[in-house]
Order: structure tokens, then C-alpha cells, then sequence
């Protein structure tokens, strides 16, 4: 989803109601703080692509984790290309109506 509609669009489609993230040392809380946090990402030109490293998942089948590398490249309307790389740890848990959302990343 993040390849083909976007960033934002991916983020708060897999966050959990009550969801937070970690950036830049602020904890965005909620999925319309993240919504909001994404609003101003550039949807064009940008491309997220992570390879996740390890995965588990709880024997309850109820909560699960995921960690790996990312690379986050996004173009700005001048040309300007930057390159942001680094690990990324999600928390993955298992909604009432059987969904998998992250809580945590």
C-alpha cells in the first residue's frame, strides 16, 4: 500500500485505533495524530521500502513483531532527493474483527 498509494495512506490504514509512533523523539499518539503527522509527507515522489529481518508472533496468535531495514527516498518538487535509512521495529496485534494493525513502531 505504501508503494502504490502512499506513505500516509499506508500508515493509517495498519494503525490500530490506539497506535504510536516513534519519530524524531516525539511519540505520536493515536491515529489521528499519525494521520496528521503524514498529512504534510510528500505522497509523489517518495518510496518507502523496508525488508523485515525477524518476525514473531505470540503462541496466542494475538500479538506479533517485526524487525528490519528501511530506506525512505522522497524527491521534492525542485528535484531535490534525499535518502533516509535506518531499523524499524513494529508491534503488530490482532484486532476483534481478526485484523492485523500495529500498536507500536
Amino acid at each position: 500500500m505504501a508503494q502504490s498509494d502512499g506513505v500516509q495512506k499506508a500508515f493509517v490504514y495498519f494503525a490500530a485505533d490506539s497506535a504510536v509512533i516513534l519519530r524524531h523523539s516525539q511519540l505520536l499518539k493515536g491515529k489521528e495524530a499519525i494521520r496528521k503527522q503524514y498529512e504534510s509527507f510528500p505522497q509523489k515522489g517518495s518510496k518507502l521500502e523496508w525488508t523485515p529481518d525477524f518476525a514473531d508472533v505470540s503462541t496466542s496468535g494475538d500479538l506479533g513483531y517485526t524487525y528490519g531495514k528501511y530506506m525512505l527516498t522522497s524527491t521534492d518538487s525542485v528535484g531535490h532527493t534525499t535518502k533516509n535509512e535506518g531499523v524499524f521495529h513494529t508491534v503488530w496485534k490482532r484486532q476483534p474483527d481478526g485484523k492485523w494493525r500495529f500498536v507500536w513502531d
